[in-house]
């Protein structure tokens, strides 16, 4: 439900960008019929690969393996990640997520204790690539941390650490258990798989 909302309000949006509304600017283009109902792209469209860089340096300081970091940005890199928009958004669901890795403040606020970044806040997340991608990478040295050194099953340990971070702790130590995920986590899943050749191909 919460997907389907946010669709629409990005529908919205859109179409308010694309449209002058009544009593705007006279100073200011008018559009021309043809393109007066054309929807304009929104801004925060991104290559994850773009982040490479930040990648390798945030993964080897949470040692952690960043191809997976970089699989989680594809993943996570569905909704438009313009700040403005994230923060118009965040006033009509405040339990949203924020920044390109889409984190939710309960868990950057876990993250961040004791951590070179404790100072910085979950709402400078849209802002700051960066600090998204640090704040991931330590996310999932918390979630391997709370795995036992040995795995073994359906799931490779980067796998359940990439389930962890969908569906949380509880639920990644239940999978390694031999839980079954739900549609939606094995949904997931899959896209990581798809996503990992071109993560590898983008971290070098």
């Amino acid at each position: 439900m919460r997907t389907w909302r946010m669709l629409v309000f990005v529908a919205a949006i859109a179409l308010l960008t694309a449209c002058s509304p009544p009593g705007a600017d006279p100073a200011a283009p008018t559009p021309s019929p043809s393109d007066s109902w054309e929807l304009k792209p929104l801004a925060g469209k991104y290559d994850p690969a773009e982040m490479a860089d930040s990648v390798r340096t945030r993964s080897a300081e949470a040692g952690v393996n960043p191809v997976l970091v970089m699989a989680i940005l594809y993943n996570e890199s569905y909704k438009p990640h313009d700040p403005d928009l994230e923060r118009a958004w965040l006033k009509y669901d405040p339990d949203s997520s924020l920044g390109i890795a889409n984190m939710h403040e309960a868990a950057f606020e876990d993250v961040k204790r004791d951590r070179p970044f404790a100072d910085r806040s979950w709402q400078e997340l849209p802002d700051d690539r960066d600090l998204a991608v640090r704040a991931a990478a330590w996310y999932l040295h918390d979630l391997s941390a709370s795995l036992p050194g040995d795995v073994s099953g359906a799931y490779t340990r980067d796998e359940l650490l990439a389930l962890g971070y969908n569906a949380g702790p509880g639920n990644m130590r239940a999978y390694a258990d031999g839980g079954q995920p739900a549609s939606s986590v094995r949904g997931y899943l899959e896209k990581l798989r798809a996503n990992w050749g071109k993560a590898t191909e983008a971290v070098g």
